[in-house]
């Protein structure tokens, strides 16, 4: 699995006047890519990137743009890399989207918001209730910690062991 980046609004140029050139640029761009990605058994993921906070030029903004982009492209090895930091920003009401683009989801990225830090930090979300949504959900892949830990790493995974525990899991996520 590979993130294929969308790419920036350029400098000085409104969002909406680039659009439709920027999408038909995307679209192009993503069909070669994935015939490309196909060769070699590959998947392509696009993540959505909140414009408010972390990049304000970025073009794929929102979970509904990159579903979008991703019907008209049309490609089964292109996906949705979810990350769940960037889509509370953007639009919040994670159960929902988490249910809405399921079909699409090729990796789950997390962080807290809004200091982008542990899941166990102070911030608006629920882990435990989106990792148990996650799993009724059938979701099977990885989920990748893109987030800046307050301390040093080991630390930073403590959250892991608590939520195991809680899960009557031990360390490394095997069952008692």
């Amino acid at each position: 699995r590979i993130h294929v980046m969308a790419g920036r609004v350029p400098v000085g140029t409104e969002r909406a006047a680039v659009a439709r050139e920027m999408e038909t640029t995307f679209i192009e761009n993503l069909r070669y890519t994935a015939d490309l990605l196909s060769q070699e058994d590959m998947i392509g993921l696009l993540e959505p990137i909140n414009n408010r906070i972390t990049d304000p030029r970025y073009y794929l903004n929102t979970p509904h743009h990159a579903a979008a982009i991703l019907e008209k492209v049309g490609r089964p090895n292109l996906k949705l890399q979810l990350d769940l930091f960037h889509c509370q920003i953007m639009d919040g009401n994670l159960s929902r989207n988490l249910e809405m683009y399921f079909p699409l989801i090729g990796h789950i990225q997390i962080a807290q918001v809004p200091g982008r830090h542990e899941p166990d930090s102070p911030g608006e979300l629920n882990f435990p209730y989106l990792f148990e949504l996650l799993e009724s959900l059938g979701y099977t892949g990885y989920v990748g910690c893109e987030y800046a830990p307050k301390g040093d790493t080991l630390e930073g995974l403590g959250w892991l062991r608590s939520y195991w525990e809680s899960r009557g899991l031990q360390h490394g996520g095997t069952s008692k």
